[in-house]
Formats: C-alpha cells, structure tokens, sequence
C-alpha cells in the first residue's frame, strides 16, 4: 500500500489536472459563478495537500498550519458555489474565510513545528461543517428544481444528486474523524487506519474523479439559467419583458384552472411620454421608466407579475387578488411615483391604468384586450386615473 506522502503527491497531481482542465474548457466558456468557486476549491486542494509534503521538516512549522488554512478555505469555496447555483449574490467574503481563519490561528498556535495535528480539532470540525453545509445548499437546489422528462433536466437533477451525496459522505467522514480524534486521538489505531492521512487522501481523490462530470454539468446549467434569465428580462429596468410576461403569466393561469382561483391584470401606460422624451431628452425618458418600474416593485408580493410590455406600457398580474388589491396596488405605485418626483426634483409623468378581472383560469389574451379596453377608457377620461372593464363598456 502507498505510504501518506505518495498518496497526496497523487492526490495533488489528480486536483490539479482537474483544476487544468476545469478553468480551460468550462470556466474559459461559462464563466458561471459555480465554476469560479469550483475552480478556487481545486487550487486550495492543490496547494494545501502539497504543503502537507512538508511535514517532518523543517517547514513543517508554517506549512501545517498554511495547509489546513488553504484546505478548509477550499471547503467553504465549495460551499459558496453550491449556493450560488440558487443564489445570484455571492455570500460575503468574511463568511467564507472566518472558519479557515480560526482554523489558521488554531494551528499555528498548536505547537506547528513538532505537531503534524497542530489545530486538528478546529480544521476538523471546519472541514465538516463547510462540506456539511455545502451539501445542504446542493440539496435545496435539488429540491427546487421542477422534475422533467428532458435528457438535460434529468441530468441536471442528477449531477446534484450527486455532488450533494458527494459532499454528504465527506462531511459524514469528517465528522467522524472530528468525533474519534476528540475521542481517543489522532495516535489511536482506531484513528490511524481509518480516519488517518492515507485513508482520507485515498477517499478524497476517488470522489474527486467521480463527480467530475457534475461539476461541468452544473457549472453549464448555470450559465444557460443565466442566458435564460437574460432572453426573458428588459434590460432598462429589470422586469420581465412581453415574452417573459406572458410565458410565466400563461403557467399561472394554467394553475388557476385547477384551483380556480381568480386574478387582477393591470396593464399601465405613462401618460405624455413622448413629452418628455421630446421636451428632456430620452435619458429622462428612461428614469421615467425606471422609476416606475421600481414603484412596481416595491407595491407588488414575491408571487406577483410585472412586465414592461412595450415602451412606456407595463402589464401585472396578481394571482389570488380582489378588486380592492388591484387599487391598493395602483395607489402604492401613484405615491411611490409623486414621491420620487419631489425627492429628485424631476417632473415624472402621471399614469394611466386598465384593471380586468381573470377568472377560473380564463382566457389571458383575451384578459389583457378587456384591460386595454379599460385603459383606454381611463385616458378617454383625461389620465392619471384608473378604469375597471366592466363588460357593459365592451
């Protein structure tokens, strides 16, 4: 059997041929956030595991404890990238360093020059506690995703799968070699054969090539979400824009004719735009734009639509709304809008809005053309007001 040293020279040898590979053909293409922290994962490996070949030398004094620091930074890198396959901010950069940080300290303070276990507990208990949350983070995201008869779906479902089993079983062994060592010690048999460096490094390296193919998987899942997230979002203001609308707007109504429930639509015009385009130039025209998009925003729930539709034109759609909420929302938006316009001393244009009721899961197309008949009877009465269709005025 290979002695400890061989073990991780081959072990470095296998991350860094996947950090080569990784960074050149699937973080050079996607440039997915998941990749990025993948890749900063290997280079902790790669470099910690190496620095441990110090051990039993003179260096051992700062390489021990710079090895521990750089491997359990590479644990956290794993747990930031598992969230950011549902979470587009990354967490905050003390969040990830802290535990490599204690772990740092710990060691160095251990008695590093004589103590090839210097910190052990603390880089332990890091290493299972990062991996551990790295595998609940890939589990949520497993969990959210909608099942699908697709070849990709199923592979996607897959590759979290399985680096959430991945990642499940090295936190479980590291919790176990945390939970011997503060047992009976890292000098135990107990510990030596199953919980010491060979069986670790030899673990470590075998799924490490397993879930090799998941790391790509996921990594291009990210980035064709996000190129999907791009072909469905306006880009002046960050709603979805008419396509986008009406795709998730047609999944809701398709929802509502099994619960039978009923919706407001709102479509919304800003009145005059032109004006000001003509008479402030089009950069105004856009804060328009986007200051009422943000009025939107702010006056509508999680599980409510809004979408630019066309120009100075948006559309909403509140699931589960009465007529009342579908006011309340409109006045949220009029004061948001008459705020703004006094706090930045700019002259935004007053809007017109046209409300129809979508019920049973009814026709959406033909929603929107009663909402429009609404609104045009809202601007036929002199703007800045609302109009409900009622069918009388059909």
């Amino acid at each position: 059997m290979l002695d400890t040293a061989s073990l991780r020279v081959a072990f470095a040898v296998v991350a860094l041929t996947m950090l080569a590979l990784f960074y050149f053909v699937t973080y050079r293409s996607t440039r997915s956030a998941y990749s990025a922290w993948w890749c900063a994962a290997l280079a902790g490996f790669v470099f910690g595991a190496s620095l441990y070949l110090f051990n039993g030398t003179v260096n051992q004094v700062w390489a021990n404890p710079l090895a521990n620091t750089l491997v359990v930074l590479g644990a956290g890198a794993v747990w930031a990238g598992a969230r950011s396959l549902w979470s587009s901010a990354s967490p905050p950069w003390w969040q990830i360093v802290v535990v490599p940080a204690v772990v740092g300290v710990a060691s160095v303070v251990d008695d590093p020059a004589s103590n090839i276990w210097a910190g052990g507990p603390f880089f332990l208990g890091g290493m299972w506690l990062l991996l551990g949350m790295a595998s609940l983070e890939l589990g949520r995201q497993e969990r959210a995703c909608t099942p699908g008869p697709t070849s990709d779906s199923v592979t996607y479902r897959l590759a979290l799968r399985s680096m959430t089993v991945g990642c499940g079983l090295v936190a479980v062994y590291y919790l176990g070699r945390w939970i011997v060592f503060l047992t009976v010690g890292w000098t135990h048999p107990l510990f030596s054969v199953y919980f010491g460096g060979q069986a670790t490094t030899l673990i470590s390296t075998v799924l490490l090539a397993t879930v090799s193919f998941s790391m790509s998987t996921l990594s291009n899942e990210q980035q064709t979400a996000a190129l999907r997230e791009t072909a469905t979002r306006d880009g002046l203001t960050g709603l979805l824009n008419r396509a986008g609308f009406l795709r998730l707007a047609g999944e809701e109504v398709a929802r509502m004719r099994t619960s039978r429930g009923t919706a407001q639509l709102i479509l919304a015009d800003l009145d005059h735009f032109k004006q000001i385009n003509d008479e402030q130039g089009h950069a105004a025209g856009d804060r328009a734009i986007a200051t009422f998009a943000d009025a939107c925003r702010a006056a509508v729930r999680s599980t409510d639509l809004v979408g630019r539709y066309g120009g100075e034109e948006f559309i909403l759609l509140l699931a589960g709304a009465t007529p009342d909420r579908a006011s309340e929302v409109i006045d949220a938006i009029d004061l948001a809008m008459k705020q703004a316009s006094t706090n930045d001393q700019v002259r935004l244009p007053t809007v017109s809005y046209g409300i129809a009721t979508l019920e049973g899961g009814g026709d959406l197309q033909r929603t929107i053309e009663y909402a429009d008949s609404a609104l045009y009877r809202a601007k036929a009465g002199g703007r800045n007001r609302s109009a409900r269709y009622v069918p009388d005025f059909a």
